[in-house]
């Protein structure tokens, strides 16, 4: 955990983005050590409006188990929010949102 859900301008180079991700998730020191519990995926988008000054957008959902605090959720989304923006792209709006997956109903299986 977690899942790292980027939706992203398909004008974007997902590669970057991906690490910068999966980077600032490690760095929140909130997961297992050298990031072996760390999902990260992306979903392009070539259709999209964003606003009157941003030409492309950077959007992750950074989904984990329940039972964190506030202010570690606050320093996970800082942590990656960072990261995206050491890439330094031009008009582009870069948000970041935290999301509490339920630890009763969560199911999982690895095969």
């Amino acid at each position: 955990m977690p899942h790292c859900i980027i939706e992203y301008s398909d004008t974007l180079n997902a590669k970057p983005i991906l690490t910068a991700v999966f980077e600032g998730a490690q760095r929140s020191d909130l997961f297992e050590p050298g990031g072996t519990d760390i999902k990260v995926r992306a979903q392009p988008y070539q259709q999209h409006i964003s606003g009157a000054e941003h030409h492309d957008f950077i959007h992750v959902q950074l989904r984990i188990l329940s039972g964190r605090n506030l202010a570690q959720k606050q320093h996970l989304s800082q942590c990656v929010l960072e990261q995206l923006l050491k890439l330094d792209l031009v008009s582009c709006s870069h948000t970041v949102e935290v999301i509490d997956i339920d630890r009763a109903s969560y199911a999982k299986k690895v095969s």
